[in-house]
């Protein structure tokens, strides 16, 4: 799992591993997320460098044997009108959103192959809606190709029984949605009908569901997660 020591990945791992996984979790943050144990090891990964994020599959699957879900959750949120982002500002959000889906999905694809497995994605509600200048044009446009290839690789790897989902979350409360002002954030859960942003909590749901026997049955499917704030 990519992007794992942030607010959703945190959640996530926690969620796995008290639901039985061997969770290999990489961010380029690891000297703050914590310690390895029998079930959980960490690794320092940079999702942009594509000879570390080949050598750190062949690492978990020196160490468990195989691979049975990818999810992939770095990323990087943006801000700003389009007139104000520079090129290498545009760059470098696509790049960290999308670039690193491509290849985290290329470098697990064998793995997925032998186990059938499953890759989750991370897109969010910027990525159907359009999205605001909270966020900026380049997410927007990341978090959108991000659905479109997840709905590719589900049909190109659907013949090798891999299933392949992404989630679209809308605000959630990490520190990343903590860059907004305390009146921004309130009218933010204010706007949305369930009464709040989302929780990292709700997102890791989902993604464990769709790690699931439950969702056996499911791929190449975005899901909103955004408590009615935005309706696709």
């Amino acid at each position: 799992m990519s992007g794992a020591a942030g607010g959703i990945g945190r959640a996530v791992t926690e969620r796995l591993c008290g639901l039985g996984w061997r969770v290999h979790a990489t961010d380029l943050n690891v000297t703050q997320a914590g310690n390895d144990t029998g079930q959980l090891h960490w690794e320092r990964v940079d999702v942009l460098d594509e000879d570390a994020v080949g050598a750190s599959f062949v690492d978990c699957i020196a160490r468990a044997g195989r691979l049975d879900a990818v999810v992939h959750l770095a990323g990087a949120v943006g801000r700003g009108p389009l007139a104000e982002m520079s090129l290498e500002g545009w760059r470098h959000t696509l790049d960290l959103n999308l670039t690193s889906a491509f290849l985290v999905a290329r470098a697990a694809y064998a793995a997925l192959k032998d186990s059938r497995g499953t890759l989750v994605l991370m897109s969010s509600t910027n990525g159907l809606s359009g999205g605001t200048v909270l966020s900026g044009p380049a997410y927007a446009a990341a978090k959108a190709g991000v659905v479109n290839l997840t709905r590719y690789l589900a049909k190109e790897w659907a013949p090798d029984q891999i299933r392949v989902n992404c989630v679209a979350p809308g605000p959630v409360e990490t520190p990343m949605l903590r860059r907004l002002d305390d009146s921004t954030r309130a009218s933010l859960g204010a706007m949305t009908p369930l009464g709040r942003v989302a929780s990292a909590q709700d997102v890791a749901g989902t993604i464990a569901f769709l790690l699931s026997e439950d969702a056996g049955f499911l791929t190449g499917t975005v899901h909103n997660i955004s408590g009615g704030l935005f309706l696709d």
